[in-house]
C-alpha cells in the first residue's frame, strides 16, 4: 500500500555529484513530510535532510551547504541533490516518510577518496 523506491545511487569520486530520487506510492504524499536518512557501518545513522509538505527544508550540519532536498508533489517524488561529495558521505541512503515509520529499500552511495 505504501512503497518508497529510491534510484540514482552509485559510485563517484570525491568532489563529484549525485542526484537521488524517491518515487512514493502513497495517496497522501502532498501532506507528508519527507526525508533522507543515511546509515554507514560503524557510524550513527542520521536524517540528513527533510522537507515539509509546504517545502520547508532542514539539513544536518554534516551536509548543509552541499545537499539540497526538493519535492515534486504532482509526481509524488522527492529528490536529494548531493554536491561536493566526500568519502564520509558513503552510506546507504533511505527515503522516508518522517514520523510515519515507512522506509524505502535503501540505495548505496559510494564516494572514493
Amino acid at each position: 500500500q505504501v512503497q518508497l523506491v529510491e534510484s540514482g545511487g552509485g559510485s563517484v569520486q570525491a568532489g563529484g555529484s549525485l542526484k537521488l530520487s524517491c518515487a512514493a506510492s502513497v495517496s497522501t504524499f502532498s501532506f507528508n513530510q519527507m526525508g533522507w536518512y543515511r546509515q554507514a557501518p560503524g557510524k550513527q545513522g542520521e536524517l540528513v535532510a527533510s522537507i515539509t509538505s509546504g517545502g520547508i527544508t532542514n539539513y544536518s550540519d554534516s551536509v548543509k551547504g552541499r545537499f539540497t532536498i526538493s519535492r515534486d508533489n504532482p509526481k509524488k517524488t522527492v529528490y536529494l541533490q548531493m554536491n561536493s561529495l566526500k568519502a564520509e558521505d558513503t552510506a546507504v541512503y533511505y527515503c522516508t516518510i518522517v514520523g510515519a515509520g515507512y522506509w524505502g529499500q535503501g540505495i548505496q552511495v559510494t564516494v572514493s577518496p
